[in-house]
């Protein structure tokens, strides 16, 4: 079953979601009635469906069968600048940002599209920053087993630029270290010299 199959809502489920869409824009006090909003419920639906579509998804099922023997390699593996967008969970407003994913594989790899395909599973759901990279960095260590991984995550936040404190230049940078990255201070000063060296 495909992503788009499994996203797709009944129609007693579209008929709240928009209805509910409808009710917060006549709330905020608007026109729901007007001919720019008339579609808006629709369209709001479909985008929180995509924006949050990574419930449908797991890392094994992305992963699939691009699972390979690793034969000698035992270096480190590392994927930067990986795009993500997701939405903050506290004020469903959007944090995006980039994410820089290493591993050292012990008897396999993964292809490297699937590392930043892991990272839309847990950036297309409502998070925290905290948690997305702390998630990224246990389904590679969950699937893979490798020696070690480590994930940071560097994003701005809407609901800090757009709203409360309003400080439009700010980044939050988050890590998650696991075997050998988080155990082995050379394994960890390569990967954060490597990942620092790309901000």
């Amino acid at each position: 079953m495909s992503v788009v199959q499994k996203l797709a809502a009944n129609d007693t489920e579209s008929t709240q979601f928009r209805a509910s869409i409808r009710t917060m824009i006549t709330l905020l006090g608007e026109n729901a009635d007007r001919e720019g909003l008339l579609k808006t419920p629709e369209r709001v639906e479909k985008a929180m469906r995509y924006l949050t579509s990574g419930y449908a998804m797991t890392a094994e099922e992305v992963i699939g069968d691009a699972l390979f023997e690793a034969e000698s390699h035992d270096n480190m593996v590392v994927v930067h600048d990986i795009e993500f967008y997701s939405m903050c969970e506290h004020h469903m407003l959007p944090f995006f940002g980039k994410a820089h994913v290493a591993y050292i594989p012990d008897g396999q790899i993964v292809g490297l599209s699937k590392i930043a395909r892991i990272v839309d599973v847990f950036a297309r759901r409502l998070q925290v920053q905290e948690r997305l990279t702390d998630q990224i960095a246990a389904a590679l260590d969950r699937t893979l087993q490798p020696k070690g991984v480590g994930v940071v995550c560097q994003a701005a936040h809407f609901c800090m630029q757009m709203r409360g404190v309003e400080k439009q230049g700010s980044m939050t940078t988050t890590s998650a270290l696991r075997g050998v990255f988080r155990d082995d201070p050379r394994t960890r000063e390569e990967f954060l010299r490597l990942t620092s060296a790309r901000r």
